[in-house]
C-alpha cells in the first residue's frame, strides 16, 4: 500500500508519526517510559507523500491549484486531514493526479472540516469507483468491506483495540495491550496508564490518560453526533476497555475489544 498524507494540524502530524513509529513520538511517559512501542512496526515504507498546508489559507479559495504541491506521487490511499475545506473539495482532482483507489478524510471538528463537504466529496469519489471514509473521529474507522480502507485498518489503525489482563481476584488491570491503535497513537498511552491501577476507578483512569494524552477532537457540540467529538473519541476508547475487561471475564484469556473471530485473530498473532 502507499500512502499519501495531505494535512494540516496537531492530528495530522501526530497520525504520521504514529505511522512512522519514531522514538521520541510519544513522550507522555516522561522518565517513566518502558519503551513499549519499540516493539511495534514502522510503515515509514508505506509513506510515498507528505505535503503540509499552512494554516492561515484565506477564508475561501477559489484556485485550491494554486496551495497544491506541484508533484504528487502515485498512491493507492490518501489521508486527507484537517485540511482547509476548499482543498477537501478538491480532493477528486488529486486522485485523478495519483490514481487513488481510496480517500480517508476524518472529521476532528465539524467547523473545519464540514459534513456537507464531506457528503459532496463522498458522491464524487463513490460515483468514480473510489473508496471513502470520513471517520469522525478518525478512531471510530473501522472495516467496512473497502479492500483498501481495510487494508490499512489491518495494518492496526482505526476503532482501537485491546488486550486486557486482570488480577486473578478481579480487582486490579495488571497489563493493557494495544491490537489496534487509535490513529493518532493515544490507545498505548491508555493501556500504559491502565496497568496496575484499580478497576473500580477504570473510566476516571481512560478519561484522564485520553484527555492528557491529548485527544485533539474538537470541544464543540457536533450537530450528527449531538455531542462533543472530544467525548465521542471518549466514549470510544472507554468501550474498547470495556469490551475487553467482559471478554476477558468471559473467556479466561487475555484479548480483547470483542469475542469476535476477528478480534481473536489479531489475539493470536499478538
Amino acid at each position: 500500500m502507499r500512502i499519501l498524507v495531505l494535512y494540516s494540524g496537531e492530528l495530522g502530524r501526530k497520525v504520521i508519526q504514529n505511522l512512522i513509529n519514531s522514538s521520541n513520538f510519544c513522550v507522555s511517559c516522561g522518565e517513566l517510559c518502558n519503551h513499549c512501542r519499540q516493539a511495534r512496526k514502522s510503515y515509514a515504507n508505506l509513506i510515498v507523500g507528505i505535503h503540509e498546508f499552512q494554516d492561515d489559507l484565506p477564508p475561501f479559495i477559489e484556485e485550491p491549484s494554486q496551495f497544491m504541491p506541484p508533484k504528487l506521487p502515485e498512491c493507492d490511499l490518501i489521508l486527507a486531514i484537517g485540511i482547509h475545506p476548499d482543498l477537501l473539495a478538491a480532493v477528486p482532482e488529486v486522485v485523478q493526479k495519483t490514481g487513488a483507489k481510496a480517500v480517508i478524510a476524518p472529521a476532528e471538528d465539524s467547523k473545519k472540516t464540514p459534513a456537507g463537504v464531506l457528503e459532496q466529496l463522498r458522491k464524487e469519489l463513490e460515483a468514480t469507483g473510489v473508496e471513502f471514509e470520513a471517520p469522525k473521529p478518525f478512531c471510530a474507522l473501522e472495516k467496512t468491506g473497502k479492500p483498501v480502507i481495510d487494508a490499512f485498518v489491518d495494518l492496526g489503525f482505526g476503532k482501537p483495540v485491546l488486550r486486557i489482563e486482570m488480577s486473578p481476584d478481579g480487582k486490579m488491570f495488571t497489563g493493557a495491550g494495544v491490537l489496534r491503535d487509535a490513529p493518532c497513537g493515544s490507545t498505548w498511552f491508555v493501556a500504559k496508564k491502565l496497568s496496575w491501577t484499580d478497576l473500580q476507578g477504570y473510566k476516571e483512569t481512560i478519561s484522564g490518560a485520553h484527555h492528557s494524552y491529548p485527544c485533539t477532537g474538537s470541544m464543540d457540540k457536533d450537530p450528527q453526533i449531538g455531542d462533543t467529538i472530544l467525548h465521542k473519541a471518549g466514549y470510544i476508547i472507554r468501550e474498547a476497555v470495556e469490551d475487553g475487561m467482559e471478554c476477558a471475564k468471559k473467556e479466561k484469556v487475555r484479548f480483547s475489544a470483542t469475542c469476535s473471530d476477528e478480534v481473536e485473530a489479531l489475539a493470536f498473532e499478538n
